[in-house]
């Protein structure tokens, strides 16, 4: 089968463009590793218009109903290898190895949490080193948890820990922290944080779980060691565009290069939306707006050809 449109991504930006395209009556199919993506990983969204409080994993499940109402198909499991162009339509390979044939292409698949890339990150990866607050952070109920990144995503790791860990420590490599003020007061207010500016983690160790956290003190000078059964890795996302490098143009973040106004990439016919891209704010709200825009672009493109 040959599809008007394959949508890379499956979490806000991904799914609205799905149904803005099933509303313009184009033969679409969702591809996508998971649903949700970076959003089901936010425990509280206040800023979207018509939800005064709202988790991210309830949004999802609203948006994705809307998709589904409209027949759009979703295939979820695999990831996508690489894209390619097959003359004039476009050849979409999943990393299962299935082949989707589509004129028209939308990237939409988000950002990947960054790793530390310390020893023993990876040795203890699910046995005490996470990337999920929301989804892990009832794990650590009664134990020390150490939270790495002072900006938005660390301090909203912590809030997550509040109700769980014996205590929370909140590592940032900066001298100061760079996350919302407000949420550092509350944090503050809890009795539970112990805010830890000018650190560096240096190591992660334990036995078959994580016991201790090695981090180099850039104050003293002194390498210190804090007893510690959980770290959460929270120090921002890196776009999830490895599989179009080299296809499509993008900048010095790996962020995929736009047009502003149509969404289209270097690539005529191949379009990007949300965080993916190199669009300056990177927000729920303006990720579905992007999706938006981006299906509607290609169905101009599709209407010209």
């Amino acid at each position: 089968m040959i599809y008007d449109l394959a949508i890379i991504g499956g979490a806000t930006s991904g799914l609205t463009a799905g149904i803005y395209a099933a509303r313009k009556k184009l033969n679409a199919i969702i591809l996508t590793k998971e649903i949700g993506g970076q959003t089901i990983q936010t425990e509280s969204i206040e800023n979207f218009p018509g939800f005064e409080n709202i988790s991210g994993m309830e949004l999802i499940g609203k948006i994705k109903a809307q998709v589904l109402k409209y027949g759009l198909p979703v295939k979820s499991g695999s990831g996508v290898r690489v894209i390619s162009k097959k003359e004039d339509m476009f050849e979409v390979e999943t990393e299962s190895g299935e082949k989707i044939t589509a004129k028209s292409v939308i990237i939409a698949t988000g950002k990947n949490p960054r790793r530390l890339n310390v020893p023993g990150e990876k040795e203890f990866e699910n046995k005490g080193v996470v990337y999920c607050s929301t989804c892990d952070a009832p794990l650590f109920g009664g134990k020390d948890v150490v939270v790495v990144g002072g900006g938005n995503s660390g301090l909203g790791s912590a809030f997550d820990l509040l109700k769980y860990a014996n205590n929370v420590f909140v590592m940032e490599t900066a001298d100061k922290l760079r996350g919302d003020e407000l949420l550092q007061e509350k944090l503050k207010a809890s009795g539970k944080v112990v805010f830890m500016t000018n650190v560096d983690v240096k190591e992660i160790k334990g036995t078959k779980f994580v016991e201790e956290v090695v981090y180099f003190d850039k104050k003293t000078g002194e390498e210190k060691t804090l007893k510690a059964q959980g770290l959460f890795v929270s120090v921002g996302w890196s776009p999830s565009s490895s599989f179009a490098k080299g296809f499509v143009e993008m900048n010095e973040y790996e962020e995929i290069v736009i047009n502003q106004k149509t969404n289209e990439t270097s690539v005529k016919g191949v379009f990007a939306s949300g965080d993916v891209t190199d669009i300056k704010y990177k927000q729920c709200i303006i990720a579905a707006g992007e999706g938006a825009k981006a299906a509607l672009s290609v169905y101009d493109y599709l209407k010209g050809k």
